[in-house]
């Protein structure tokens, strides 16, 4: 059996668990989601002991995969709903700089233009430091839609491993290479 999957999910105070059909809705004090579940698993509320449960129906490949993925997908909502997710992002190079300008993030990365990037509902970006070194947070309840919205602005420009410069994630080591040197005419 998933070591993943047969872990209860339990559920804080303040958080309501309502499942109808194959359709989970959480709601917590940070917002609301709602997650589409496979036909082949079933999923219990236990009001009273405060867990949800998910049980698999037989053991083929598929209902294994199925079953971590789920456990997981509904422990991610819950944590959203009541912590909610955040990606630190930094930009780092010479004239490169981040403004919002209304519902829009404009990004200075050294090309010719600025970009514009809509930001998605039920996102939030913080930009904490403006210039270089460029420090922003993306947060939201979503953990998909966080990483996607903040993977999104980090391919705009990723780090190159010279010097160093681009959108990098805050916790992103970035491996360095040793540039050319010219030899000397003696």
């Amino acid at each position: 059996m998933s070591r993943v999957g047969k872990k209860p999910v339990p559920i804080p105070e303040g958080v309501k668990v309502n499942c109808d059909k194959n359709v989970l809705t959480i709601d917590g004090p940070k917002g609301t989601l709602t997650q589409k579940i496979h036909p082949m698993m079933k999923v219990e509320v236990n009001k009273e002991e405060k867990h949800i449960l998910v049980k698999r129906p037989s053991d083929e490949r598929q209902c294994k995969e199925l079953h971590g993925l789920t456990r997981t997908l509904l422990a991610n909502n819950v944590h959203g709903v009541t912590d909610g997710f955040s990606k630190d992002l930094e930009i780092i190079g010479l004239g490169y700089n981040i403004k919002m300008q209304g519902d829009d993030l404009v990004l200075q990365l050294g090309f010719s233009h600025p970009i514009k990037l809509k930001i998605p509902q039920g996102i939030k970006v913080e930009i904490k430091n403006q210039t270089n070194p460029g420090r922003l947070t993306v947060m939201g309840i979503d953990k998909q839609l966080v990483g996607q919205f903040a993977a999104n602005i980090r391919s705009l420009r990723p780090p190159e491993p010279y010097k160093g410069k681009g959108v990098k994630y805050a916790d992103e080591i970035i491996r360095r290479k040793a540039g050319k040197t010219v030899a000397s005419t003696s």
